[in-house]
């Protein structure tokens, strides 16, 4: 069994197996709890009855809670997709953040907690190859779905300290947007943007339902200033950004590797 040197304690969840195909750790995926305490979050995660695990868990003052090894299956993303992976409980590790979460009462995300985070995350790389745009919200995954860990969790604060992808968000200006409704050659060029993201999105020149997910999705990741759902301007210029980024990445940028 993997486990990390930095958990305060091991919990095994019951809901646990093996991953299938032999498949790897290429992915993390952080959550937040959504529930009042991070015991009840525990009690739940290892119930047999509820059908959810996860591999860590992270308390409000730092406590790191070990739930499954990292070489375990946990059963925390559900029904998802990521760069047309849709065993993403295969090939990821679930990291779950206490926070009550947008119907309890959503939290700012304490400093402390944050920097659990970071360090989990780079004790994580140390065993694991994981691309930066394969750490991931549960909102990535699941757009349909899920809004956390939300847009009050600091990726940009990761990203300083060399955790996943990000770039400055652009500006929100005034101007043409792309909404619900919207048909032609530009919305099938922003799908084909998101899709070569990693995003799963209808490819088909309509602005849907499941598209205005995925952008809601993309703005809560990376660009948090406003989630709703429109693309302006300041989310296309970002999200060329990031796939500019991924295509021809600088000299000397990590690609993914594991961290010393």
């Amino acid at each position: 069994m993997i486990r990390s040197a930095l958990a305060h304690s091991f919990l095994p969840s019951p809901n646990v197996e093996a991953r299938q195909g032999g498949r790897q750790p290429e992915m993390i995926v952080l959550h937040y709890t959504g529930m009042e305490s991070a015991a009840a979050a525990c009690d739940w995660l290892c119930n047999p009855a509820s059908r959810v695990s996860c591999h860590y868990l992270i308390e409000e003052d730092g406590r790191i809670v070990q739930i499954a090894g990292e070489d375990m299956r946990a059963w925390h993303a559900g029904a998802s997709s990521w760069r047309g992976e849709t065993d993403i409980n295969s090939r990821s590790i679930g990291i779950e953040i206490q926070n009550p979460g947008h119907e309890l009462g959503y939290l700012d995300f304490p400093e402390t907690q944050t920097g659990a985070v970071i360090a989990l995350c780079r004790d994580i790389l140390t065993r694991h190859v994981i691309e930066p745009r394969n750490i991931l919200a549960h909102s990535d995954v699941t757009p349909s779905r899920k809004i956390d860990p939300g847009e009050k969790f600091d990726w940009a604060r990761l990203h300083r300290d060399n955790i996943g992808h990000w770039v400055e968000p652009a500006a929100i200006t005034s101007g043409p947007v792309l909404q619900l409704g919207d048909r032609g050659d530009t919305v099938a060029e922003l799908q084909t943007l998101l899709s070569s993201y990693g995003y799963k999105v209808p490819l088909k020149g309509e602005f849907d339902l499941a598209t205005q997910q995925v952008i809601s999705a993309f703005q809560r990741h990376f660009r948090p200033a406003r989630v709703d759902g429109i693309a302006d301007h300041s989310t296309l210029d970002t999200l060329k950004r990031l796939v500019a980024h991924v295509l021809a990445p600088r000299s000397g940028e990590r690609k993914g590797t594991r961290h010393a």
